[in-house]
């Protein structure tokens, strides 16, 4: 099986983790498996990857963190969660306009 380069999805680890955070509030560890999830397994994202993300986007503004003290069923630890925020929807809006041009671009050099 080809594993996927990291350096080839660096570029859109903030776009997977906002994209997840369009849905609703998480945290990292939620975010993580999610990722492993809806890849299928084909991408893992490293913690330091996934924490080096939040504290940029949320130096940037694109998402905003907050403490929850413990689930909604009284239970748990206290864990950070992250919300994205209107400019942090913008820049998914504009990742995504970049990959699309990005994948048209790189289409047209694999021959298969």
């Amino acid at each position: 099986m080809v594993e996927i380069s990291s350096d080839v999805i660096r570029g859109y680890n903030d776009t997977m983790i906002l994209s997840i955070l369009l849905l609703e509030p998480s945290y990292g560890y939620e975010i993580s498996k999610q990722i492993k999830t809806i890849t299928d397994g084909k991408y893992i994202i490293k913690e330091t990857t996934l924490y080096s993300a939040f504290t940029r986007m949320e130096k940037n503004g694109f998402i905003e963190s907050f403490t929850v003290e413990k689930d909604m069923e009284g239970n748990g630890k206290k864990r950070t969660y992250y919300r994205i925020t209107e400019e942090g929807r913008k820049y998914y809006e504009s990742k995504c306009e970049e990959w699309e041009l990005t994948k048209d671009v790189v289409q047209k050099f694999i021959r298969r």
